[in-house]
């Protein structure tokens, strides 16, 4: 009994010590740094202010109220570890004059993580008599946050570790830097730059040379301009760039805006249209990888919050359709902001404040399904946090995410940073293939149209056309095989084959095309007319190219076609011939069951007699292995 009596007056002792501090018993000269202090930290100084409290902390080391405030800019300067400490030395000094910065101290602890020791310290605070309704309504928005952090810590089997590199002076200056976006080879990257003091904005570029950025420069061409240009996109191609101005020919306060890159550098800024456009503020634009589709930010009425994200269509005349907002799986009674359809066309990143969080803007990730999006998922922390996160993009093969922050080691207010994404993150690893569409006798460039489908659900994944000269970039999700066509009237559609399983160690490919105009002679192998192996039996994945075929046969009824069927060289030559035959009349007869005319088709085998490679090496034998077009008439 002794020793508790003894334990307990210790206790008291200390805590009558720890709970005598006097405001009024701080010297004049320690009050004045302090005073200093506060109107530095007011005027957003925090790292002079933080200066100045330490000045006054040596005056007088019992001054809690230039304690608590250290504790509160090193919370501002993002330091939580520091700030966490020095709350708990205020803690230990008073309980009771600092039991109310028990909310501060949780939003640190917040910031750092410890999301079990926030709960504590919130549960502490709340429980606190007398607390104001604005206190406690503060409280109970933290604690939510808190309670969806340890959840959220659920669902990851990760290191939460996340090492953030700066992009460096190249790209980043004294100034801020922000809405990073890349071309899809990643060899150039876009940034909207404070200029002239920070009072206006331009867009900057830095390449890549060697693995390493060069030093930013401003856009050539006449898309920088005096007035107010931010928040860029570029396309995966590298020759679209969406944007959002304030100029005076615009439909309201911010308008979307489209620039296209040419020999003389980016072309005068092209307004997206009243479709898009609105009276009101519409931002944040963000192109689909085929330039299909644009993805966007407004606060016109008729949505579900404040700010609701958008999407418009490209027409076939070159206009953009009904904006159509993307809807309450996405969009909520809060802001939604800043998005970025990747690369593999199907996973959608955006910043909202209105899903559940961390606090302020989240960035979360969703899938494109059959009838709109899924439910969205917040990337979780450490790349979410108590603050605002935006701005997000990341490479076309779904590891690096790029964002703007202002951590310790910025340059100057807002940076351009770059992390590894976790594997739970990220989207589908996508390559791409480039090249250029050509008339085969002139070689003149070809505007056509350039379509992927995937063989396995028929779904087109992406319809693409290549410029004026013939110069076009469509992306491939890794993980799939997709029938390749390339369409212009009046040319033979030119047909490939990408089997994709496993991609992620190729960059891209390059394949030009040579169409063939659609005249008597011309030929082209049907790369995506498939067998069972030594059958004739047509396999599902044909249906898309037998399709393709059905209707080049209707939009041009005066044609007259031969189907002819090719082996490798393996086996009897008699049973090439035959195999070839039937593969062929095959082809033929589903045509002829779509409606074409007998009279107008033929079919031949020619067995292993007309190679078009080596019959002695596997890759070879399949080249053999082919179904082939020729037209016989077209009257």
């Amino acid at each position: 009994m002794k020793i508790w009596l003894t334990i307990c007056f210790l206790l008291a002792t200390l805590l009558a010590g720890a709970q005598q501090y006097d405001p009024n018993k701080v010297p004049k000269k320690a009050k004045a740094l302090y005073d200093q202090a506060m109107n530095a930290a007011d005027q957003g100084r925090y790292a002079a202010s933080l200066d100045l409290v330490n000045k006054a902390l040596q005056l007088y080391p019992a001054f809690l109220d230039a304690q608590l405030s250290k504790a509160g800019i090193l919370g501002e300067l993002k330091k939580y570890d520091q700030s966490i400490e020095a709350y708990q030395q205020a803690f230990a000094e008073d309980p009771d004059y600092t039991k109310e910065y028990h909310l501060p101290y949780a939003i640190n602890l917040m910031g750092k993580g410890n999301f079990a020791e926030a709960l504590n310290a919130i549960n502490s605070f709340l429980s606190l008599p007398g607390l104001s309704p604005a206190s406690r309504k503060s409280a109970d928005y933290r604690k939510k946050c808190i309670l969806f952090a340890l959840e959220r810590q659920k669902l990851d089997s990760f290191p939460i570790e996340l090492i953030v590199i700066n992009e460096g002076d190249s790209v980043n200056s004294p100034l801020s830097e922000y809405f990073p976006s890349l071309t899809i080879d990643q060899q150039q990257i876009i940034v909207t730059r404070k200029v002239r003091g920070g009072t206006d904005e331009d867009f900057y570029a830095s390449s890549k040379k060697d693995g390493k950025w060069n030093a930013a420069i401003p856009l050539p061409g006449q898309i920088n301009t005096p007035m107010k240009e931010g928040a860029q996109q570029i396309s995966q191609d590298g020759k679209w760039l969406v944007y959002t101005g304030q100029y005076q020919e615009g439909y309201g306060n911010f308008d979307i805006y489209l620039s296209i890159l040419t020999n003389e550098g980016w072309s005068a800024r092209m307004n997206a249209g009243p479709k898009v456009n609105s009276e009101f503020w519409e931002s944040a634009p963000c192109l689909s990888p085929d330039k299909t589709e644009l993805y966007f930010s407004s606060d016109r009425p008729g949505g579900y919050g404040g700010i609701d994200l958008y999407v418009s269509r490209l027409l076939a005349n070159g206009k953009w359709s009904e904006a159509i907002n993307l809807g309450p799986s996405i969009n909520t009674a809060g802001d939604e902001t800043g998005p970025f359809m990747h690369a593999d066309n199907q996973t959608l990143y955006f910043t909202s404040n209105g899903h559940p969080g961390y606090g302020g803007e989240d960035i979360y990730l969703t899938k494109r399904t059959s009838d709109g999006f899924a439910k969205p998922f917040n990337l979780g922390f450490p790349i979410n946090t108590i603050h605002n996160e935006s701005t997000l993009t990341v490479t076309a093969d779904g590891r690096w995410a790029y964002y703007a922050s202002d951590r310790e080691d910025s340059r100057g207010g807002m940076d351009i940073y770059h992390f590894e994404l976790r594997p739970n993150l990220r989207p589908l690893p996508t390559t791409w293939v480039q090249g250029k569409v050509f008339d085969s006798i002139t070689g003149k460039g070809l505007l056509a149209v350039i379509e992927l489908i995937d063989l396995d659900s028929k779904r087109m994944v992406s319809q693409v056309q290549s410029d004026e000269e013939g110069q076009y970039l469509a992306t491939l999700p890794v993980g799939k095989t997709y029938a390749f066509s390339v369409n212009k009237k009046g040319y033979l559609f030119h047909s490939a084959r990408f089997v994709l399983g496993d991609a992620t160690g190729r960059s891209h490919f390059q394949l030009d095309i040579p169409l063939k105009p659609f005249a008597a002679g011309a030929k082209v192998v049907l790369h995506n007319i498939l067998f069972e192996t030594g059958k004739s039996d047509l396999l599902q994945e044909s249906l898309v190219e037998l399709g393709k075929l059905v209707s080049l046969m209707k939009e041009n009824p005066a044609v007259k076609i031969e189907i002819s069927g090719h082996t490798d060289s393996i086996g009897k030559a008699s049973d090439n011939q035959l195999l070839s035959s039937a593969r062929a009349k095959r082809v033929v007869d589903y045509l002829i069951t779509q409606g074409i005319e007998v009279h107008r088709l033929k079919s031949v085998g020619y067995g292993a007699t007309k190679p078009i490679a080596d019959n002695t090496t596997p890759e070879g034998r399949a080249l053999n292995r082919r179904t082939e077009l020729l037209v016989m008439e077209n009257k």
